[in-house]
């Protein structure tokens, strides 16, 4: 019966669909609606051990292929692949023609209320050496990045595809785990 319902719409509808939830998801976190009550309690068993992982959001960015007006690599979250990525090729950390060196980063969510060009939630890596507002958002190609992350399900040279969904979903993954306490580690192969 559900591939009935899946048959009805055309993959792109389906998609449309999927990201107008996520956005409404994002809308109400951004409302800080904290979660949802139900009118009649639930009778739920909370574990009594402490779990074993360490909290957090850790990715990792692992730049694979480099080419002379890109770098394209894979972004995972806690060891799962999320999508692919898309930078601006190593130009000396110099600011707005190129990506940002290797190394390890916090991260936080930036809501659009905090950005004057971005209309949805973004993240933040922080403490970059001498740069500044160096965002991971969506953007397909490097004309759309002065030094940030791009996010793509797809990739070709110099090219990222379906951004839109890759960053809801992997902003779904971070709220899912807190939205807190994010690690970046960027590494080169």
């Amino acid at each position: 019966m559900a591939l009935q319902y899946i048959n009805l719409f055309n993959l792109k509808e389906l998609n449309k669909w999927l990201i107008r939830l996520l956005q409404g998801l994002i809308s109400l976190l951004e409302r800080n609606e904290k979660e949802y009550t139900p009118k009649t309690p639930l009778k739920v068993k909370m574990p009594t051990s402490k779990p074993t992982e360490v909290k957090g959001v850790n990715l990792l960015l692992i730049r694979d292929t480099f080419s002379e007006n890109s770098t394209i690599g894979e972004l995972f979250l806690n060891g799962e692949r999320m999508c692919d990525t898309l930078e601006l090729p190593y130009k000396d950390n110099q600011r707005s023609i190129s990506c940002i060196p290797s190394g390890e980063y916090k991260v936080r969510m930036r809501y659009p209320r905090e950005s004057a060009t971005r209309e949805y939630l973004h993240l933040l890596i922080k403490d970059v050496p001498n740069r500044d507002y160096i965002l991971i958002h969506r953007g397909n190609k490097p004309s759309h990045s002065k030094g940030c992350v791009l996010l793509g399900m797809t990739s070709q040279q110099d090219f990222v595809g379906n951004s839109t969904l890759a960053m809801d979903l992997l902003l779904k993954e971070i709220i899912n785990l807190g939205g807190r306490n994010i690690n970046l580690i960027i590494k080169n192969k």
